[in-house]
């Protein structure tokens, strides 16, 4: 690769001899660069003047220079990638996790003590969806397979449930995590394979976008996460964008940093500036429609075991400045995890983000909580019919909340059960 630059930069030396009027050289250069190396953007060649323009495909002609130009998607589905974006991230609305896996809604059954049964997940996941104005506050719901395609009790699909609701079905399309060979229990997520099959069949069921979790681990003895660690995430999640984006639906990248750890919040601030420089590399290199893209984040904060607990507002700032510093501004929205967080301290941390000036977060700062918007109604609810109402209002409270976080509007709720730590160290679902 340098060895073709240098040949490059001989062959612009040259058009001195064969333009019609003087070059400025750097300039000249940057334009070529910027014309073949930036991807999805034909600006490069186009930005110099005509003649060197016309002179620079001569050039190539002469020398017979292989240019490759600007890789461009065209997306079948890029209008509607990009409207089902924006709709995610429309002003007071944010995404209701509801992707537990069969595995994961047990340990959250269990401790309110509800049997694991299919009948009893639908029945819960048809309380949720039946809340009555969620979708005032709720744009999208992530759903996991058996989900996307289950039925109610009144036999209503639970996509259907959604839709009149004006809530946009996703659905989570990772199968989870192995360990990374190579590294001292670090992992990688799978589920690429027949990923492109299994995304056009949950379109065609209606689901618009999808979600993938990675997950790193921060370990300063360990010097975790390795670099190896660091690609791998960043690439698994960019060929995951690229499939999904080919077959209609958004793909919310999630490369999660656990709060596992004593690490302050310097230290995660570090740490995730360099995954997410990372990561919008790959997506970069591998031709994703940012328009059509979501990001789903850890808020930087410091690790569950360090003595030293930031303050909302220095969460807020140095998650801000990590986002300024690595996420391009074409990206529609930044979709939070809640990562552990009580219910009210993640509807805190994003308010006192979205009161931050405008000019320092030009992506739609939002939720897409699922503890955080579940654990009080799924305790209210206990699996009982008679306390449906009342685990609902529970549900919308939690849902409005954020909707005015997503504003900087919350002002704080008195509620002690929304206090409660959701944190589970080693979190895995």
């Amino acid at each position: 690769m340098k060895e073709h630059w240098r040949r490059i930069g001989t062959d612009l030396l040259n058009l001195r001899k064969i333009s019609t009027k003087p070059l400025n050289l750097a300039g000249d250069i940057q334009v070529a660069e910027s014309g073949i190396c930036v991807s999805n953007s034909l600006g490069g060649v186009k930005r110099g003047t005509a003649t060197v323009a016309e002179n620079f495909e001569r050039l190539c002609q002469v020398n017979h220079t292989s240019i490759n130009m600007p890789y461009t998607t065209g997306y079948k589905y890029e209008s509607e990638l990009i409207a089902t974006a924006n709709a995610i991230c429309a002003a007071g609305k944010g995404i209701l996790a509801a992707d537990e896996s069969t595995g994961t809604i047990k340990k959250r059954f269990d401790g309110a003590g509800i049997v694991n049964t299919e009948e009893n997940r639908a029945a819960y996941r048809s309380l949720l969806f039946t809340t009555p104005g969620l979708g005032e506050y709720i744009s999208g719901a992530i759903l996991y397979e058996e989900t996307l395609f289950q039925k109610n009790a009144e036999g209503i699909e639970m996509v259907e449930l959604l839709k009149k609701q004006n809530i946009i079905p996703g659905i989570k399309v990772d199968k989870g995590l192995t360990i990374l060979a190579g590294t001292d229990g670090e992992t990688s997520t799978m589920g690429l394979d027949g990923l492109a099959e299994r995304c056009q069949k949950y379109y065609a069921q209606g689901a618009r976008f999808a979600k993938w979790r990675t997950v790193l681990k921060i370990d300063e003895a360990k010097h975790m996460p390795t670099q190896l660690s660091i690609e791998e995430t960043a690439h698994n999640l960019a060929r995951y964008a690229s499939i999904c984006q080919e077959n209609g639906l958004v793909p919310i990248v999630e490369p999660e940093i656990l709060q596992d750890g004593v690490h302050t919040i310097e230290t995660d601030a570090y740490v995730t500036e360099r995954v997410l420089t990372a990561v919008f590399k790959a997506l970069n290199d591998n031709h994703i429609l940012l328009e059509g893209c979501l990001l789903k984040p850890n808020m930087v904060t410091a690790g569950a075991e360090c003595p030293v607990r930031p303050t909302s507002e220095e969460i807020a700032r140095l998650t801000v400045r990590t986002l300024a510093r690595t996420v391009p501004p074409a990206l529609v929205g930044v979709t939070f995890l809640s990562g552990g967080q009580s219910e009210e301290m993640a509807s805190v941390n994003l308010n006192a983000m979205n009161v931050l000036p405008k000019e320092r977060r030009p992506w739609a700062l939002t939720f897409s909580y699922g503890r955080a918007l579940q654990a009080s109604t799924i305790k209210t609810w206990s699996g009982k019919a008679e306390n449906t109402k009342a685990a609902q209002a529970v549900l919308l409270a939690r849902a409005k909340a954020n909707s005015e976080a997503q504003l900087g509007k919350y002002q704080g709720s008195s509620d002690a059960t929304a206090n409660e730590s959701n944190y589970v160290k080693n979190y895995v679902y």
